[in-house]
Formats: structure tokens, C-alpha cells, sequence
């Protein structure tokens, strides 16, 4: 339902703010991941720990995912043009698809080296006290960076900052279970270090499955959820002069919605006037809802007879 403070917010969703907040957040992460990178694959390679080295590949994962973001970031934020003419807003959710992808592909790698180590457990090495230190350095970083992302995505309410931010999550979680194989290779229980790295692997391999499942769905016109809906049909009804609404068809463009709408106006008003309705109709849902095109087919309504 619309609330006056819904005008205030409307300002942080504009393709310009929702762009800038991107490319500022994704830069911050950039600069994380760099550092998290080099630490800890140095730090796994000194410490021999493969953990350590996995959760360090994730964090490289991210960083290339970051500059993905930049670049759907970039070309999402451009206006519609001669062979775009909604725009060009589905970059985000292509670039999600990448993400999850990237995920997926990053999961695999690991489960097979987990898995290779694990049936070769007398080439398990006594990891180095350092990596557990930077493992929880790692932890503290990621879990900051994650709900500084999270709290941008959702202030811009976009999906691919939502994908991205979660991938920074993923990597806290993971840095928590490297943590606890790492405390338990040094407490004499080495296979716990190849254990850890293999439940990072599963946990990247799920996440990448469902960003990519999600974002495929989306790339295929799936419908905003119902209560999203209702809200515009809610909306379209409450339009001076519109007597009913029917056959409502949404569909997703990257984070903002396409609707095609029936409005039912009074069968003995003019043309003009109806079609001033729908234009009313139109202007009230692109105002107070993430929606960026409405396509109205104006109906006759009859009174109901005796």
C-alpha cells in the first residue's frame, strides 16, 4: 500500500542512485577481496592448509564477480535505445546468472580437491597456527562486508547487489567452517582440515545453484511474486474513473517490472476520456511501484442490470 513516505524512497531507486550505490559498494568489496585473496593463499600455502587455500579461491571467485557487477552495473544503468526499447535493465540479471555460474563452477573445483585429499588422508599435513589466525581475520571481514552489501542492495532494492552480497556471506560462512577444520587439524585431528574444505565446496556449489536457477527464471519473464502484485492491482483500482482491473500479467526486467493490464472504464464516456483514465492509471503505478513500463487495454463497463 502507498505511504508519503514512499516519495522519499522512490529518490534512492532511480536508475542513477540505484547505479551509483552499486558501483560504490562493489568497489569496496574489490579492495576486500584483493587482500583477503592474497592473504590467505599465501598464508594456505605456507601453513598447508587446503582449507585455507579453497576459502582463498572463493574470495578470488568474488572478486571476479565483483567486476561483473561493474560491468552489468554499467551497461543496466543506459537508456532504452533503437534495439533496447525497455532498456537495458536485464544485465543485472544476467550478471546474477554469471555469479551463480561462477559459483557453481568455483563449488565443483573444490569438492574435487576435497575429495582427493580425503582419499588420501596419510598426504595431510599439520597446518601452521598462522592459518587460523588468518581465517579468523578473514571471518570478521566478511561478515562486516556482507551486511554493508546487504544494506545497499536493499536501500536500492537490487537483486544483483542481494546475489553479490550473499556471495560475501557465503564466504564469512565458509571462513567459519575452514576455522573449525583448521582448530581441529591442530588438535591433532588432520582429515578435519580436508572436511572443512569440502563443505565450503558444497556450500558454494548450492548457493551458485540457486542464484543461477533464480536468475535463469527471471531471464525466462517470470511474474512478480503475489503480493507485489496486488499492491499494483490495488494501484490500478484505485485510479479515479477505473471500475475494474483484470488479466494482469507482470514480468521481471532485472529489478524492475513490465505490466500489462485490462482496465475496465464506463462504457458511455468518450474515447478521450478513457484513455485519460489509462494514462492516469499508468502514471500512478510507475510512480508508487518498481515499474518501468504499463501496457493498458481500456474496456467497456456496463452498470449491473436489475
Amino acid at each position: 500500500m502507498y505511504a508519503p513516505e514512499d516519495d522519499a524512497e522512490d529518490a534512492q531507486h532511480t536508475p542513477e542512485a540505484r547505479a551509483r550505490a552499486a558501483s560504490r559498494s562493489t568497489w569496496v568489496s574489490v579492495v576486500v577481496n584483493v587482500v583477503l585473496t592474497c592473504a590467505q593463499v599465501v598464508a594456505g600455502v605456507f601453513a598447508q592448509s587446503q582449507a585455507l587455500i579453497a576459502d582463498g579461491l572463493h574470495s578470488l571467485s568474488d572478486l571476479v564477480s565483483d567486476f561483473v557487477v561493474l560491468v552489468a552495473n554499467r551497461h543496466s544503468s543506459k537508456a532504452a535505445d533503437a534495439d533496447h526499447h525497455y532498456g537495458h535493465h536485464r544485465f543485472e540479471t544476467a550478471a546474477s546468472l554469471v555469479v551463480g555460474l561462477l559459483l557453481l563452477g568455483v563449488g565443483v573445483g573444490m569438492l574435487w580437491s576435497a575429495l582427493g585429499k580425503l582419499q588420501a588422508p596419510q598426504s595431510i599435513a599439520q597446518v601452521h597456527p598462522i592459518a587460523l589466525w588468518v581465517a579468523l581475520g578473514t571471518l570478521v571481514a566478511k561478515e562486516v562486508l556482507f551486511r554493508y552489501m546487504l544494506s545497499v542492495a536493499k536501500r536500492v532494492k537490487s537483486s544483483m547487489l542481494v546475489a553479490n552480497a550473499w556471495h560475501a556471506r557465503s564466504d564469512a560462512a565458509s571462513s567459519l567452517v575452514v576455522s573449525l577444520g583448521i582448530v581441529g587439524n591442530l588438535a591433532g585431528y588432520p582429515i578435519l582440515d580436508p572436511i572443512a574444505a569440502l563443505v565450503v565446496g558444497l556450500m558454494v556449489t548450492r548457493m551458485g545453484w540457486r542464484f543461477g536457477w533464480n536468475a535463469l527464471h527471471d531471464l525466462m519473464d517470470r511474474s512478480v511474486d503475489e503480493q507485489e502484485r496486488q499492491a499494483i492491482v490495488t494501484t490500478l483500482a484505485g485510479t479515479p474513473g477505473v471500475r475494474a482491473v483484470h488479466d494482469v500479467r507482470t514480468r521481471k526486467m532485472g529489478d524492475l517490472v513490465a505490466v500489462d493490464v485490462h482496465l475496465e472504464v464506463d462504457a458511455h464516456l468518450s474515447v478521450q476520456t478513457g484513455h485519460m483514465v489509462a494514462l492516469a492509471a499508468r502514471d500512478r503505478v510507475m510512480q508508487r511501484h518498481r515499474v518501468i513500463h504499463v501496457m493498458t487495454h481500456v474496456d467497456p463497463w456496463y452498470p449491473p442490470g436489475p
